[in-house]
């Protein structure tokens, strides 16, 4: 499919219907003389609370965010190190266990993939990790006895952060909080639509204005609070980058001919 805007103005293409349907409410709210409320001081005051609350939410899920942007790079890098001295033993020692390992390392990096995307399931994931010490205790007699205790590092390391992963992407951030703020923005905007101003033209565009802000912001918090949302490309538009995933795929692919 071919994408018409640019990724970082997907979010605002969203918001535009939203802001459309407020605009038509606001013009029949006005056309009926349906706007009642009287703009005061306490008005601004409420909009921004709210916006402090949004900035509360939006500092939450940036935390998780900005730590799960670093995850699939050191899963990356905790599997190739793995492959890397499977390959060794392989090559100098001319074991089976090595390719066997290697091997090993290459299909669980594919299901790593899938299990981003919700093809595979966490417990299937748990159980392949702890295959690796299955691999492992054949590489004994060919490794050096550090070797064998930084791959288990390394497949220690693997397992914190798939946890992790899956705590980021199952565990809503504060979701109370997200709620009120929900509530308190639909409100305000309601307000907005039978509010009364001197100019109608200027009222129209502070009522888009802030509606805008407000439901931007609402979807940008919903967004970043699931970084690992590939599974729902529908409704998701910020995730973190797994090419470090990836590019190692392609280069275990490429290898792979070495011990075939």
């Amino acid at each position: 499919m071919v994408q018409l805007f640019h990724p970082k103005w997907e979010m605002a293409v969203r918001v535009f219907p939203v802001i459309a349907i407020i605009a038509i409410l606001k013009i029949i709210a006005h056309y009926y003389n349906w706007e009642f409320f009287g703009l005061n001081a306490l008005f601004a005051a409420l909009i921004s609370a709210n916006i402090f609350l949004i900035g509360f939410n939006i500092s939450g899920v940036l935390a998780d965010f900005k730590e799960g942007e670093k995850l699939p790079a050191e899963l990356a890098s905790s599997i190739e190190a793995i492959a890397d001295e499977c390959v060794y033993v392989y090559k100098g020692k001319k074991a089976e266990a090595g390719k066997a390992g290697f091997f090993y390392c290459l299909e669980f990096t594919q299901q790593i993939l899938d299990w981003f995307y919700k093809k595979v399931r966490t417990k299937n994931i748990m159980e392949k990790i702890a295959g690796f010490t299955n691999i492992f205790l054949p590489l004994e007699q060919y490794s050096q006895p550090s070797s064998v205790s930084r791959l288990k590092h390394e497949q220690s390391e693997i397992r914190k952060s798939v946890l992790r992963i899956h705590s980021i992407r199952e565990v809503r951030f504060a979701a109370s909080a997200y709620a009120a703020a929900e509530i308190i923005s639909y409100m305000m905007i309601t307000t907005m639509i039978f509010l009364k101003m001197d100019s109608f033209y200027e009222n129209l565009f502070f009522t888009l204005f802030v509606s805008f802000i407000m439901v931007y912001m609402l979807l940008l918090i919903r967004d970043l609070d699931d970084p690992f949302a590939y599974y729902d490309q529908e409704h998701s538009v910020e995730e973190v980058s797994l090419h470090s995933l990836e590019n190692l795929k392609a280069s275990l692919e490429d290898r792979r001919q070495e011990l075939e």
